[in-house]
Formats: structure tokens, C-alpha cells, sequence
């Protein structure tokens, strides 16, 4: 089946739906969701953003500033999340706990409005990966419409692009919370110290960039294409992460890739 097809099976699964609200971060995925589903239904989709300590700053502002410019009704609602010891303590079940506080704050908000479906962005390619996360959704009755549809990862970057989708071909992201090993405790500290280490990075021009911080070592991943830059500018990047606190930095040899911190499962 073709992504165009699955689009059309997607349209079909949304407009039975007649209220939704769309779990919305900013991210391709959750964009692509949002979207057609406003297109289908109007006024009748709510995305909901949830800003939290985990949730970078220019994320939050990405997000905001798209659901204003295409006139998508929208709240922001904050969750406090380094209160709650299982998420702060950082267990290897650290994403279970964060999407229950997550989802139910979506779900109070559901209430309010009193719509009964409150999707997200999964898709098939996902399910293939460590989400503990995942599960939490299923046990809260979450939506995934893409997973629904047959849609991967690919399709939804390709039917981004043909709906004029600025951020089609933008890196995938996740919670700052990934850049911190298992079992280190999570604080407003070393979360912010990501933040501004990885803003730094981008502004340099890097795209696809995790910084992981493991105590006193940043430890840098970028694509192999991106090496020699890193080199390159090393005198720059150690200067700019050290003003931020990291005290060693190091070139992670095998490159960029998506939850590596899960190699210790």
C-alpha cells in the first residue's frame, strides 16, 4: 500500500472520530497528526501541549508558534514531573511514569472539553523500540491512528512534504530526560545543562545532535558525515559546553543514533 493510500485510510479513521483531542509536541509526527486532523474536522481538534522540565524550551516555542500561525485551537498545560521520585530516581521505567502523569493531564483536560479520544503520533516505527511509554498509553485507552492506518515513520516524513510540511524532513526528538543515564538521578541542573549544550550545538549548525551527560562527561553524538566538523571546531564546542559546566567533553566514535542510553537493557 502506497503512503498516499494510507493518508486516505488515516482520513477516514479521523473523521469517524468527529472530536479529538491530538497529544502535540512539536515533533513531525504529532505536527502531521494535528494537521490533518484540524484540516478534516476544524474546530472540533484541540491540540494539547504539555510543558514540562523535560520538554525543551524552543520545542515548547516551535510548537506554539505553529498551532498560532495555522489558527489550531490549543492549550499549553504544565507538569511538574522531578517531584514524582519514580521519575526522578530515573529507572529503567522512567518513561511509564512520565506518560501516566502525562496522560492524565491530558485526560483532565479532555474531560473539560468532554471529548472522549485523545490520540498521539506513534506509528509502526516505533514499536519496535524500548517504550515503556507505550505501555502506559495503551493501559490509558490513547489513540495511535497512525499505527491504525499502516503508517511508518517514512510515510509520514513523505506525506508531510507533499502537504507543504515545513518541518518534514526535521531530525526526530526526544524528552531531555534521554540524555541522562539510567539510574543518575534527573535534576533541573544536568536537564538544563542538555538543553543549553544541544542549543549550543545547533546554533554551530549541527542537526542531528544528542549531547548525553554522564556526571562530569558530555558526550557528544553526531552523524559520521559530522566528525570532521566536530574536529574542526573542537577549540569552539569544548569552550561553549565548559561555560556551561561540562567538565570533559568527548566524540562519540559510533556516531549519532537514537536511544542509545537503552544499550544497558
Amino acid at each position: 500500500m502506497s503512503y498516499l493510500d494510507k493518508l486516505e485510510r488515516l482520513k477516514d479513521l479521523i473523521r469517524s472520530k468527529k472530536r479529538l483531542i491530538v497529544s502535540f509536541s512539536g515533533g513531525v509526527d504529532s505536527t502531521l497528526l494535528l494537521k490533518v486532523s484540524y484540516d478534516l474536522l476544524g474546530d472540533h481538534v484541540l491540540g494539547v501541549i504539555v510543558k514540562s522540565e523535560v520538554f525543551p524550551r524552543a520545542a515548547l516555542e516551535s510548537a506554539v508558534d505553529f498551532v498560532r500561525k495555522e489558527g489550531i485551537r490549543y492549550e499549553v498545560s504544565e507538569l511538574t514531573l522531578l517531584d514524582d521520585p519514580l521519575f526522578s530516581s530515573n529507572p529503567k521505567k522512567r518513561c511509564y511514569h512520565c506518560k501516566k502523569h502525562h496522560i492524565r493531564l491530558i485526560k483532565s483536560i479532555a474531560g473539560q472539553y468532554g471529548v472522549d479520544t485523545i490520540a498521539d503520533g506513534l506509528n509502526l516505527s516505533d514499536l519496535g523500540e524500548y517504550r515503556p511509554g507505550l505501555l502506559a498509553s495503551d493501559e490509558e485507552g490513547i489513540w495511535h491512528p497512525f499505527v491504525e492506518a499502516g503508517i511508518r515513520k517514512e510515510d509520514i516524513r513523505d506525506i508531510a512534504r507533499d502537504i507543504g510540511l515545513d518541518l518534514w524532513d526535521k531530525p526526530s526528538d526526544s524528552c531531555l530526560a534521554t540524555r541522562i543515564p539510567y539510574g543518575e538521578r534527573i535534576t533541573e541542573e544536568n536537564l538544563r545543562m542538555v538543553e543549553r549544550g544541544e542549543a549550543a550545538l545547533k546554533k554551530m549548525g549541527f542537526r542531528h545532535i544528542r549531547l548525553r551527560l554522564h556526571r562530569d562527561i558530555g558526550r557528544i553524538e553526531v552523524t559520521g558525515e559530522d566528525f570532521e566538523r566536530v574536529l574542526e571546531y573542537r577549540g569552539e564546542i569544548t569552550s561553549r559546553l565548559k561555560e556551561i559546566g561540562i567538565k570533559y567533553i568527548t566524540l562519540d566514535l559510533e556516531g549519532y543514533r537514537s536511544g542509545s542510553m537503552d544499550g544497558v537493557l
